[in-house]
């Protein structure tokens, strides 16, 4: 009984925090999906895992694989990339590279970003794997890794292609994950024109990249993220927002047009901006309580919240968390900073809603042999003196 009274509270409270919206929200679209990044949760969705040709917005996961060779050191920005003659032959967007023309990676990947170039795309993915083909490997390896569990690549750029599907949902996972895991893409998707320098044989010719996501010059609060257009996806979009400390992803996939497409996500926007918000209790790096060190240069330490918990909510409701601290018992010096020393849980109404790991905010040394024959000795004149 108690169980099923436990289930059925925690049934109660994700059904108020979960509010399927398709009569409030109407989207003139096959497929749509919105989603708070933080929590993950979703506010909307109409044929979220239907499965869908995705067009350019495959590139998400073509950035989300970039960015993570970037951050591991296996490429790095300012490396010069030959375009080869396959990644030259690309269609539809590009920046109309040509076969051994050399290129940075900044250069490609803001080229990808701001103009969804086919051709930049397709040569960052041989760059960072060898061959379009290996990186199409690690693109459905990275997808399956991330949950997106009805997603199939057959290449880096979106363009219409026997088995290239995926779903609205699982888009906003791949969104998620590249906005969260590296929000330094923000620095090109809201860059509005740019350009690159193409070198060549002719010389040096200037081409401008203009971004293709009108939603940055139109919804106050757009970040990003990326558009897709080809005949058999029709009109598509990730577009992401932040307002009032919360990011959303919107999703439309197979719009009939471009209006359509833009102005389903800024609805989607609009509903979620309009009920929803982040609640949270303690800041990251609040004290929670302390821990005793053993033969530390200090004797006891704050335990700080590691990041800070933020619980998604209707506006409008009343929202108390509760947190339950669970601390170790001591530590041996020395201590390196941001070692973990135990949990704060949150809950709303009896359930779960969150927790962070609590920490050492610095590092503590070892105390010497004097430190602590004068600490041993402090504390013998106090007792004396009480005695």
């Amino acid at each position: 009984m108690k169980k099923t009274f436990l289930f059925l509270a925690a049934a109660l409270i994700l059904s108020a925090l979960y509010v399927p919206v398709s009569a409030e929200v109407t989207i003139e679209a096959k497929a749509s999906l919105l989603m708070e990044a933080e929590t993950g949760k979703i506010l909307h969705e109409h044929n979220a895992h239907e499965k869908l040709a995705p067009a350019s917005v495959t590139k998400v996961m073509t950035m989300l694989l970039i960015y993570e060779a970037l951050e591991q050191e296996r490429i790095k920005w300012d490396d010069v990339v030959t375009t080869s003659a396959h990644a030259a032959s690309m269609g539809g967007s590009q920046i109309f590279l040509e076969q051994d023309e050399q290129q940075t990676v900044r250069d490609l990947v803001k080229s990808i970003v701001i103009a969804s170039a086919n051709d930049a795309a397709v040569a960052m993915a041989e760059f960072v794997s060898g061959s379009e083909e290996a990186f199409v490997s690690q693109m459905n390896a990275k997808a399956a890794a991330l949950g997106m569990e009805n997603t199939n690549f057959a290449n880096a750029c979106g363009l219409d292609a026997d088995g290239h599907l995926t779903t609205a949902h699982d888009i906003a996972l791949m969104s998620r994950e590249l906005i969260l895991k590296y929000p330094d893409v923000f620095d090109y998707t809201v860059v509005r024109l740019d350009k690159i320098i193409h070198r060549t044989a002719r010389g040096e010719e200037e081409f401008g990249l203009t971004n293709t996501n009108k939603l940055i010059r139109s919804y106050s609060g757009a970040t990003g993220l990326k558009t897709g257009s080809t005949s058999q996806a029709m009109y598509c979009i990730s577009a992401t927002a932040e307002k009032e400390g919360m990011q959303l992803i919107a999703v439309v996939l197979a719009a009939p047009d471009p209006t359509a497409r833009f102005g389903g996500a800024m609805k989607m926007f609009d509903y979620g901006y309009a009920n929803y918000a982040l609640v949270s209790k303690e800041e990251t790096g609040t004290p929670m309580g302390e821990i005793r060190i053993y033969k530390g240069t200090i004797e006891k330490s704050p335990a700080v919240i590691k990041e800070q918990v933020n619980m998604l909510a209707p506006k409008g409701k009343h929202v108390e968390l509760d947190g339950e601290v669970v601390l170790n018992g001591f530590l041996d010096a020395p201590v390196a900073e941001g070692t973990v020393v135990g949990e704060v849980i949150y809950t709303w109404e009896g359930a779960e809603v969150g927790r962070s790991e609590l920490v050492i905010p610095q590092e503590i040394g070892k105390a010497s042999v004097w430190m602590i024959m004068e600490r041993l000795f402090e504390r013998w004149l106090f007792d004396t003196e009480n005695a």
